[in-house]
């Protein structure tokens, strides 16, 4: 792992993954944090990725962005074993991913942040790509902070 990144290009690059169509949300905020950190990660990591986008399999529930975040922080912070009390950062990690959101924006809910959008138009595509972008910007924030690591935009 990367002992210096810089959090503006794993945002920047989360955004373009999703602009460009290579990826979805959740999608792109693991492979931003994979290719920047520079990491051992599987690409199945990456498709495990793949039904969290428009809210959780297209049912408009959870954020598909935030849910990648969440699943980078698992692929971190989480536990392999049954019983390692290390979960208990995990789920605080998570926690304060998803706390971010739910202050900037008021909820979770994808349903909520794309109401009124023409969704096969791709009218919401603009919001998303910046939802995107900033949780993997506080999700690199975390792991950066986490592992005492470098933010050279600093």
């Amino acid at each position: 792992m990367k002992k210096q990144v810089s959090v503006k290009k794993i945002r920047n690059d989360a955004e373009e993954l999703f602009r460009k169509g290579d990826f979805y949300c959740s999608e792109a905020v693991v492979s931003s944090i994979k290719n920047n950190f520079d990491i051992n990660m599987p690409d199945e990591m990456i498709a495990m990725a793949s039904g969290f986008p428009i809210g959780v399999g297209k049912s408009k529930c959870i954020c598909g962005a935030v849910s990648g975040g969440i699943l980078a922080i698992g692929y971190f912070f989480g536990r392999t074993k049954g019983g390692d009390p290390k979960v208990q950062n995990t789920l605080k990690l998570a926690n304060e991913l998803q706390e971010s959101f739910r202050n900037n924006h008021g909820c979770l809910c994808c349903h909520v942040h794309t109401k009124g959008f023409d969704m096969a138009a791709g009218e919401h595509k603009n919001q998303c790509i910046a939802f995107t972008g900033e949780i993997a910007e506080k999700t690199a924030e975390i792991i950066v902070r986490e592992f005492n690591l470098i933010n050279i935009d600093e």
